[in-house]
């Protein structure tokens, strides 16, 4: 597949992750609180699948995991909205067994090929477990929130949601300075910013 396909599919879910942020943004600036839009976790779902095609496009099993990790979250979440069964229920077939077609259909000669992503000559192993823990922080976020709002039994933006947020994003924007990534670090740029104004506003919030 060339390139410029591969990189279309990463923009384009990196497109998605920024609208939802800037949703989210807007919406909370309105509401001088932090609140969670419905269309939030729909664009996460959505832009959460190209992601993670586009990791493997790339051989880079670090977006992989960070996608994998947090996909289910975002349709909880959903779930926890009551917006989940609003979604036809074929659509919805789709996006809960997507995954496992994808894992099948690259599925090389009955064994995922582990060397790929583990010995790639362009990813040395330091900036790999780099990328390991930046996603595992990023996605310890949305397990954090995931936690809190079934305590909460609403669907909720803690601040460890974005401090959690705001920890992983720069780890993620050094991992993609090292990688020569622009995928990577174009989307995290503007969520960094996003992140840091959220944790603004909940600090007036419960001022």
């Amino acid at each position: 597949m060339s390139d410029w396909l591969i990189y279309s599919i990463g923009f384009l879910a990196q497109i998605l992750f920024s609208s939802r942020l800037i949703i989210q943004w807007i919406s909370s600036e309105k509401t001088k609180k932090v609140v969670t839009p419905t269309l939030f976790w729909t664009l996460s779902l959505i832009a959460s699948f190209l992601l993670f095609i586009y990791g493997y496009l790339r051989d880079d099993f670090a977006i992989m995991l960070g996608q994998a990790l947090t996909y289910f979250i975002y349709i909880r979440n959903l779930q926890l909205q009551n917006q989940w069964k609003k979604i036809p229920v074929i659509l919805r077939y789709i996006l809960l067994f997507m995954p496992l077609f994808v894992g099948v259909f690259y599925f090389n000669n009955n064994r995922i090929d582990v060397t790929i992503f583990f010995k790639n000559e362009d990813i040395p192993f330091w900036l790999l477990l780099l990328g390991i823990i930046s996603q595992v922080i990023f996605t310890l976020r949305f397990v954090y929130q995931w936690l809190y709002s079934e305590k909460q039994k609403d669907s909720a933006l803690p601040f460890g949601f974005w401090a959690l947020s705001l920890i992983g994003s720069i780890l993620i924007l050094t991992y993609a300075i090292f990688r020569k990534d622009p995928v990577l670090f174009t989307g995290h740029i503007l969520g960094t910013i996003i992140y840091i104004r959220n944790l603004i506003i909940l600090k007036n919030q419960n001022a």
